[in-house]
């Protein structure tokens, strides 16, 4: 049975039925028409607002990104600017992401963008980047962290990213079937920024007398 969608309604639709395809299917094995199947639109439909099945894809790899970095801020506004709950709440986000949707998860970091061209999933995802980023310079000011920020936010990210890829990938379950892979994040984010040698400063010594 074809639906009816107004302009803008009909181009998300079929976003979102590429985004649940590439999870039933754990990749990119599926035809615009398996999308437009799904969508209950014509197999016309698509070129309205895409040129190919690619442009559908990349978009859903924007929309994973923008959707990691939704969930990030609405996590970290509980606690307050420079709270170590912060930088471990997104990197729990990023791990319940992988886990929640391995196969976008994987695309995310393996669909072909060009950064120097700005492609909506390459802005996207140093949108993302530049958020995880932001937290971390946020934490290193307040409490005076001696070092380069953005070094130790591309730390955190290789961190929180391999053992994301590691879960999601089995390979944690073939060798320590019962490790807490949120606790390994946890005391990584310990010892990678937490305990960072700090230095004086007047943000630094506020945060102290609180």
């Amino acid at each position: 049975m074809k639906r009816s969608y107004h302009h803008g309604e009909l181009r998300q639709a079929l976003i979102d039925a590429a985004r649940q395809l590439i999870s039933e299917r754990n990749g990119n094995d599926f035809s615009l028409s398996d999308a437009c199947r799904l969508a209950g639109v014509s197999t016309a439909a698509p070129y309205r607002h895409f040129a190919d099945k690619n442009e559908i894809v990349t978009e859903v790899v924007a929309q994973g990104f923008a959707d990691m970095s939704s969930r990030a801020r609405k996590e970290t506004e509980a606690f307050p600017p420079g709270a170590p709950e912060r930088i471990q709440a997104v990197g729990s986000v990023y791990l319940n992401f992988a886990i929640g949707e391995p196969a976008l998860f994987r695309m995310m970091f393996s669909h072909p963008c060009d950064p120097a061209q700005d492609d909506v999933a390459a802005t996207a995802g140093k949108a993302c980047f530049a958020y995880v980023l932001g937290e971390v310079v946020s934490y290193c000011t307040i409490h005076g962290i001696v070092g380069d920020a953005r070094m130790i936010a591309v730390q955190l990210w290789t961190m929180v990213h391999g053992a994301a890829s590691l879960t999601i990938d089995g390979d944690y379950a073939k060798v320590s079937p019962d490790i807490d892979v949120a606790a390994i994040i946890a005391l990584g984010a310990e010892r990678l920024l937490f305990q960072l040698p700090r230095q004086e400063t007047p943000a630094a010594a506020r945060a102290a007398a609180v």
